[in-house]
């Protein structure tokens, strides 16, 4: 029941991140990036780009794990996400928001060595081998 319940906060937390960027507007999200990325090496439609994908992405895997559907794949997404999140935040030399991907990144990492304790969700009402098992 423990790692169910971390494994839906996290869900929750990252799907909701994503969401609430999703409707307020992905042209006003990409919008707001591009400053905090002026001074950075990053050419400007990259940020801009990644604006528009990036809430999409986050909608998508935190609505996976929220729900343990494709967990394993989920948290393997989840984890190359915040790799890219810590590069831009290290280009920026943000480093209180690189220390909470970092933190993310601990619970991407923690949850995959403990997936078959997952006892709920849609990958254990499927049977195992949608959890990405081989």
């Amino acid at each position: 029941m423990s790692y169910a319940l971390l494994r839906i906060a996290l869900g929750l937390n990252i799907c909701l991140h994503g969401f609430v960027r999703w409707t307020v507007g992905l042209r006003s999200f990409a919008d707001s990036l591009l400053p905090m990325f002026q001074k950075t090496p990053l050419p400007g439609w990259s940020v801009y780009t990644f604006g528009y994908v990036l809430p999409i992405v986050e909608t998508l895997v935190g609505a996976s794990m929220l729900f343990g559907f494709q967990t394993r794949r989920a948290l393997i997404s989840g984890s190359v996400l915040m790799l890219v999140l810590t590069f831009g935040s290290t280009l920026r030399q943000d480093w209180p928001a690189v220390g909470i991907q970092l933190t993310y990144s601990w619970v991407y990492s923690f949850l995959p060595a403990g997936i078959r304790f997952d006892s709920y969700g849609i990958d254990q009402m499927l049977g195992s081998s949608t959890r990405g098992e081989t």
